[in-house]
């Protein structure tokens, strides 16, 4: 991304998740190591005078939030919503297997994963981007009005296993596995659109960041 960045002639790049792998972007022990990767990282952001500015906290704090507004107009479930909670959705009957794949179709994921039954009925949705964390994502799924959990991304041992066990008990419960990128990334368009409504001086351009994995054919 900084490096598409960088060719478009943008220099100051306002990014929702840490860039040097760590949620408070500490570098000190990568120093330490001589770690290569994290060198040739900054070296190409002080190359192309790059100023990176991460916009996390406030675009989440945001009411509605940046994040989950962005994400439900990208998957076209505005009607569905509940509106005392903008986590809650109710949609049309469907399969499991039928949502993933709209799913996918619309947010253009190379990797999607599902947990759960692919034939299960289904129409009461939650949407969870990023990463949460395991309580929050356990306390939505104990919900009487949510049968799938749409999540960005959780601990395999914590989330994925406690979605397992509750569909192999037969309590109608699923879990649509994003990754963090896509769960967020269209928040992070819509938050372009709403600097372009009052940054008016420079251009405001939407520089995707790419799901880092894919799939062997």
């Amino acid at each position: 991304m900084l490096r598409r960045a960088a060719a478009s002639g943008n220099n100051l790049i306002i990014t929702h998740e840490p860039t040097f792998y760590n949620h408070e972007d500490k570098t000190s022990d990568f120093e330490k190591e001589n770690d290569a990767v994290l060198a040739t990282k900054q070296s190409f952001i002080a190359e192309h005078h790059l100023v990176i500015w991460r916009f996390h906290d406030h675009w989440h704090a945001r009411r509605p939030d940046g994040i989950q507004t962005g994400m439900i107009r990208a998957l076209g479930w505005e009607k569905f919503q509940n509106p005392n909670n903008n986590h809650l959705f109710v949609v049309p009957e469907t399969t499991l297997e039928g949502l993933a794949s709209d799913i996918r179709q619309r947010l253009g994921i190379r990797t999607l994963r599902v947990v759960g039954d692919p034939a299960m009925g289904v129409t009461k949705l939650a949407l969870n981007p990023g990463y949460p964390g395991f309580p929050s994502e356990r306390h939505t799924l104990q919900r009487d009005d949510v049968q799938v959990l749409v999540m960005g991304e959780g601990l395999e041992w914590e989330t994925i296993e406690y979605g397992a066990d509750a569909a192999a008990e037969g309590k109608q419960k699923a879990l649509i596995i994003l990754g963090h990128i896509p769960s967020e990334q269209a928040g992070m368009e819509d938050c372009a659109r709403w600097l372009r409504t009052f940054v008016t001086e420079v251009p405001v351009d939407f520089v995707p960041t790419a799901e880092p994995f894919w799939t062997p054919k």
